[in-house]
Formats: structure tokens, C-alpha cells, sequence
């Protein structure tokens, strides 16, 4: 009956690394994961949002953590994958992208392994933790998803949802001048 108790107190997550941190994200916000692939640019955007994928016909929006707590833009390479995670955006489940520099490992952690966040010294808003998991000797940032995504990113990410009619009314609107200067509308993925 212990071993059952203790198992029920105990949380998994996966870990990931980003700009020489490392991060973790409840396992169960996690639908897939996913080799980084071409990322669509779209006009108006936040600038964290670096873009949108196709996922098997569905449009999901990729947000980049780097730029979003404050660093550089993530560098693609051979690594770089983008986690398809759900959110909830004012209460409703939604699908996003989330960049990182490489995927680690699913960690299992206790009630006991959890420490609160510090009030100073990380690269992440403390509002952003749920805390610091510890996995031997090493510190691991856990992220709230549902408050780390931002009120311009859900609702860039809702107009994805209904169908992007405000993210596809800046490219209409100058379309020709799109013509006379194209922009990259794409990343391409990492040479291998």
C-alpha cells in the first residue's frame, strides 16, 4: 500500500535543454515530439512566435522559448526539435509548438524533489516555474506551460485555432508590395 501512495505523489517529465539550461515540462502536456522541421513565418506576430508548422493538416504555432525568457533566438541544428504541447488558453486545451535545443530525458520526481523557484538569479520569470526539480546533482527549471504562454501568443494561437483571419489580413493587405520585395516566408531545417 506504501509503494502505491509513493507512486501517486511522484511526477514525470520531460526534460529539455535551451540556451545551457535545462528545463522540464509535466509529461502529460506532451502530445509528440518532433525533428524540427520548415517553420512558416507569419506576418504580425509576436515576436516569439517564430511561425507555424503543418502537423497532419492541422496549423500549430511555434513559440520560441529563447526569445520568449529573454535570450537569443534558438539556433537550429541538428538537435533543435519542436515539442507539440497543449496548453490551456482561458480554459480551453490548445495545441502549440515548442522549440528546444535538444530533448534530454523523461525524469521521475517526487513530492520531496521539488524545491520552490528563487526569487532572483534564473533566466525565467518566477511566475513561469512550478520549481526547480532536483535529479542528482543537477537543477532542472519546471515550466508552467499554461503560464508561460502569453495573452499575445494565445490569442495569435486562437486565431490559429478559428482559422488565422487576423494573421492573414497584413499579407493581403500588401501583397503587392510582397511582390516587388518577397520576404522569406520559411526556415529551412539544418543541412545535415
Amino acid at each position: 500500500m506504501a509503494e502505491s501512495t509513493e507512486s501517486a505523489q511522484r511526477a514525470q517529465y520531460l526534460s529539455f535543454s535551451l540556451g545551457g539550461a535545462e528545463y522540464g515540462v509535466g509529461i502529460l502536456k506532451v502530445k509528440e515530439i518532433l525533428q524540427y522541421e520548415t517553420i512558416t513565418r507569419v506576418p504580425s506576430t509576436p515576436r516569439s512566435v517564430r511561425g507555424v508548422i503543418n502537423l497532419r493538416g492541422a496549423v500549430v504555432p511555434v513559440i520560441d522559448l529563447g526569445v520568449k525568457f529573454g535570450l537569443a533566438e534558438t539556433e537550429v541544428t541538428r538537435l533543435t526539435c519542436i515539442l507539440i504541447v497543449e496548453a490551456l488558453l482561458e480554459g480551453q486545451p490548445t495545441v502549440v509548438g515548442v522549440m528546444a535545443d535538444a530533448v534530454r530525458e523523461v525524469i521521475e520526481l517526487g513530492f520531496d524533489d521539488v524545491e520552490p523557484p528563487p526569487s532572483f538569479g534564473t533566466q525565467v520569470r518566477v511566475d513561469f516555474l512550478l520549481g526547480m526539480g532536483k535529479v542528482g546533482k543537477r537543477f532542472v527549471l519546471l515550466l508552467d506551460l499554461d503560464r508561460v504562454i502569453s495573452a499575445d501568443e494565445k490569442e495569435f494561437a486562437e486565431a490559429v485555432r478559428d482559422g488565422l483571419p487576423e494573421a492573414e489580413a497584413p499579407a493581403a493587405e500588401g501583397a503587392g508590395e510582397a511582390a516587388a520585395a518577397p520576404e522569406p516566408a520559411a526556415e529551412a531545417p539544418p543541412a545535415p
